[in-house]
């Protein structure tokens, strides 16, 4: 890695972005970061000598102004995502569904194809991808999001072989449980009902998953980590956990 290496992150005004960006600008990369919390961007970016810019992965004119006001790349961190309630699919919420569907899958199909042609250009570009073990396995009252985290990891996946050849690295990664606001948005801001979900587990922290993701990219150019699926101790699956 030389000095000017330019890692941008998505997501990354709290939980595994902000952990990520921070954890990259340590490994000496200059991070530029991307939520659409911009308040919460600017003080995490004073602190890391980073740089803030507006995005929602949603809209198609945010990402394009991102991409056109950020400076080239070689790393790329998909970490927008999330879930937004649990109902089972015979009554599902299809404005959550499109919420989860636009977020997951289609920002990361936004910011990647933009990005791809900075990232091969820089002769070492990478794309970790941040999906959940719910891009491997399924669980009731949770099709909305697995279908999308699915959908998701296989946009990722197809990269690998499209590229092949070229000059940039795939990898994607897999957490299992982690406790960050995700299940605080999933349950519309209940925090009784999202500290349940953590009750006697100690789970994974997002420093934990910013670890392996400045891991996968500080490998040898020639080295490629296709996957890592982390989880808590406690966790066999996304439906099996140890609770003391």
């Amino acid at each position: 890695m030389n000095d000017i290496d330019t890692a941008i992150v998505s997501g990354a005004s709290s939980g595994i972005g902000e952990a990520t960006a921070r954890g990259l600008a340590a490994a000496g990369f200059h991070v530029i970061l991307g939520a659409r919390r911009v308040d919460r961007l600017v003080a995490i970016a004073s602190e890391i000598g980073g740089t803030a810019l507006p995005l929602d992965v949603t809209s198609p004119s945010s990402v394009a102004e991102f991409v056109a006001a950020a400076p080239a790349c070689r790393v790329l961190v998909n970490n927008a995502g999330g879930a937004r309630g649990l109902d089972p699919v015979e009554s599902a919420d299809e404005d959550h569904w499109r919420w989860m569907w636009e977020t997951n899958v289609l920002g990361t199909l936004r910011l990647t194809k933009a990005l791809l042609p900075t990232l091969v250009a820089s002769g070492d570009g990478h794309v970790v991808t941040v999906t959940s073990i719910a891009a491997r396995e399924v669980y009731d009252r949770g099709a909305g999001y697995t279908s999308a985290k699915h959908a998701q990891s296989a946009l990722h996946r197809t990269l690998r072989g499209e590229h092949l050849g070229q000059p940039v690295r795939f990898t994607e990664i897999l957490p299992g449980m982690v406790e960050t606001e995700f299940s605080l948005v999933r349950f519309d801001g209940d925090a009784e009902r999202s500290d349940a979900v953590y009750a006697g587990v100690t789970p994974l922290t997002a420093q934990d998953v910013a670890e392996t993701v400045v891991f996968a990219v500080t490998r040898p150019a020639h080295f490629n980590i296709d996957e890592i699926v982390l989880k808590p101790r406690a966790q066999a699956s996304a439906t099996r956990l140890h609770r003391e």
